[in-house]
């Protein structure tokens, strides 16, 4: 292959930006952009949070099927074939979405049952583009030598937070202008969906001819391993997951160390857009795409580079409770907003801002200790499997959290969040006895 730090074509540069740009895409998609719309659309925050949060099982799941990506052809075969699935399942989505009356609109009574085929089609999406995540991230390790993969690790996270901002910020405020434009919620979520499709659809033909046969090239020197061998690597995958030192504990941690943001993340586009007279802030969909879509996506990434280069030089230990107390304190800015429900558009940008800005940062002790945890003959493995334990932290308090918001009231809803912060501080308190000052390899220190 040629030399990565060019552009000309055949290179990475052809490749990785959209490879990861589409990995982000259908995730931000099926599990933000859905909240939004389907808020807009009349759903009850209850059922809203409850059937997205399904959505996210099968990224919680995808080390279980990830030994078949291996199996059953090639790693670019399942990216290009993923690629098109998603961008027909967006064409059907648009087209499966309800027209409810504005007067159920405006209620926020619509039945969750007007939206089944919706939340089918949106499930296969999941499923598709978990898949896809597994073949691109195996591809991206199949293609380029270890020295391309250095170079090129910033730039697929670079472009995966580029398709954040996309997703949560920019169709957002596409979907918010239709709505205007059309003055009808269903149809300009309708053609929203029906861009993504188009997109999509590109984005799968373009790699099509694009994408290097990386199996075929890059890994003849290689040798096959056959179905068996990949299972039994598997199951021993998860023989020693399990049997590791202190498992329990980091079950735990990685179960709650962000249990406040877990339920707070779910409610926060509902409390955005939610009139005054329901608690709250009356934001318009557009306002929403920028508040939370754009400003909250840069000072997550903010803080999270700044988090990173505090590890570098803090190391694991000395992190872990500034690292919490972001990921908890600014979690107060909510408990503000609800109960003084500013009108100043700049203000409710400056504390989405900070608390954002704040999980990035604690979040960063998060990855730190997966990445310690992992440590050990099959670490890629059981990093794997780490991150479906951080699906799962994510998921299973999301599920709930329209109905605790429903029952609770926001500002009561966000004081809950705040009592939540004890199982972070909790975890972190256990898993710190555990860590100690010596320097590991990477700068890192465990």
């Amino acid at each position: 292959m040629e030399d990565s730090r060019n552009g000309k074509p055949g290179t990475p540069w052809t490749w990785v930006p959209t490879l990861y740009f589409a990995e982000g895409i259908p995730y931000f998609v099926v599990n933000v952009i859905s909240v939004i719309m389907f808020k807009n659309m009349g759903m009850s925050n209850g059922d809203i949070a409850m059937y997205t949060g399904l959505l996210y099982l099968p990224w919680a799941v995808k080390p279980l099927w990830s030994p078949f990506v291996d199996i059953v052809r090639t790693k670019r075969w399942w990216i290009v074939v993923t690629q098109a699935v998603i961008a027909l399942a967006f064409v059907l989505a648009a087209f499966s979405l309800p027209h409810p009356s504005g007067e159920a609109i405006a209620a926020g009574n619509t039945p969750v049952s007007a939206f089944i085929l919706t939340l089918v089609i949106f499930w296969i999406t999941a499923f598709a583009s978990a898949t896809h995540d597994i073949a691109a991230d195996g591809y991206y390790m199949l293609a380029l030598d270890p020295k391309q993969q250095s170079f090129f690790v910033g730039i697929r996270s670079t472009f995966y937070r580029c398709a954040s901002v996309f997703g949560q910020g920019v169709l957002v405020v596409i979907a918010g202008l239709l709505e205007t434009h059309y003055a009808d919620v269903p149809k300009a979520w309708r053609v929203t969906l029906v861009l993504c499709s188009a997109l999509f659809g590109a984005v799968a033909l373009y790699h099509a001819f694009i994408l290097p046969r990386a199996e075929d090239t890059g890994s003849r020197s290689r040798s096959p391993r056959t179905a068996s061998e990949i299972m039994h690597g598997f199951a021993d995958t998860f023989v020693t997951f399990f049997r590791k030192k202190h498992v329990r504990t980091a079950i735990l941690f990685m179960l709650l160390y962000r249990l406040p943001e877990a339920f707070l993340v779910k409610m926060m586009n509902p409390f955005l857009l939610d009139p005054p007279e329901a608690g709250g802030l009356g934001l318009s969909t557009e306002s929403v795409g920028i508040v939370y879509g754009t400003v909250g996506v840069a000072a997550l990434t903010i803080g999270g580079i700044i988090g990173g280069i505090a590890a570098s030089h803090w190391g694991l230990k000395k992190s872990l409770w500034p690292m919490a107390a972001c990921m908890t304190l600014p979690c107060l800015t909510f408990v503000w907003l609800s109960m003084a429900g500013p009108e100043s558009f700049f203000l409710i940008n400056l504390l989405v801002f900070i608390e954002q800005f704040g999980y990035g940062f604690g979040f960063t002790a998060y990855m730190l200790y997966m990445i310690h945890f992992s440590q050990g003959e099959f670490r890629t493995a059981h990093y794997s499997i780490c991150t479906a334990f951080m699906a799962l932290s994510m998921m299973l308090p999301g599920m709930v959290a329209g109905y605790l918001q429903e029952w609770l009231g926001y500002t009561g809803f966000f004081w809950m969040v705040m009592l939540c912060c004890i199982a972070t501080v909790s975890v972190t308190c256990l898993i710190s006895k555990g860590i100690s000052v010596k320097k590991a390899g990477g700068g890192i220190t465990n």
